[in-house]
Parts: structure tokens; C-alpha cells; sequence
């Protein structure tokens, strides 16, 4: 979420934002991507086209059904990109999208 609201003007928010939550069984395959094997400028902005690079080979290759990169704003931290071309998709159970409010907290 927090990747998401570095790009938003806080005077024109989009009002059809929604959630979505999954629920990823254990032996869905995923694959994990090192530091070590990203471009080293990875967290500036705008992103290095070698990040895009990644994301497009994940889908095309279909090695994994889950890719875990680490968050540019919080290192620590993962976020995880859901492949839905890969055959293992059809094992994540992906719930009902729920309508996403702003509070006034996150632009203040």
C-alpha cells in the first residue's frame, strides 16, 4: 500500500480504488529476489527500466506463480506480484474486491 501512495497527487485521488486480499496456499511456487541481484540504483524514482525487466520475465517465463521483490521505500519489507498467466493461479484464492476509503491522515 505504502508503494502505491508515493504516486498519488493528494488533490486528485482516484474514488474507485478498491481493495483485494488472497489467500496463497503454501506450496504455491514463488521465487524470491535477491538485492544482490538488482540493479544497484533500484530504489530511485523514477525506477530503472532493469526493475521493468524483471516484472516482464516473471510473466513470461512462468517459473513461479508468486515473484517477492523487496519494497524500494521500506527495504525490510516485500511485496509480492501474482502471476495470473502461470497454471498455479487457479490455486490462490482471491476474495471479493472491497471499496478502499481514504483517510485524511495518509495526505497529511
Amino acid at each position: 500500500m505504502i508503494e502505491y501512495f508515493v504516486h498519488i497527487d493528494p488533490g486528485d485521488s482516484p474514488r474507485d480504488l478498491v481493495m483485494v486480499s488472497a489467500d496463497i496456499p503454501d506450496s504455491v511456487s514463488r521465487k524470491k529476489v535477491s538485492l544482490s541481484r538488482i540493479h544497484s540504483d533500484w530504489r530511485s524514482s523514477p525506477a530503472p527500466p532493469q526493475l521493468a525487466a524483471v516484472g516482464d520475465s516473471f510473466v513470461t517465463d512462468r517459473k513461479a506463480a508468486i515473484l517477492i521483490v523487496p519494497s524500494a521505500l521500506a527495504p525490510s519489507e516485500s511485496n509480492w506480484l501474482i502471476n495470473p498467466r502461470h497454471p498455479e493461479f487457479h490455486r490462490i484464492r482471491v476474495h471479493p474486491a472491497e471499496a478502499f476509503h481514504y483517510d485524511v491522515r495518509f495526505f497529511a
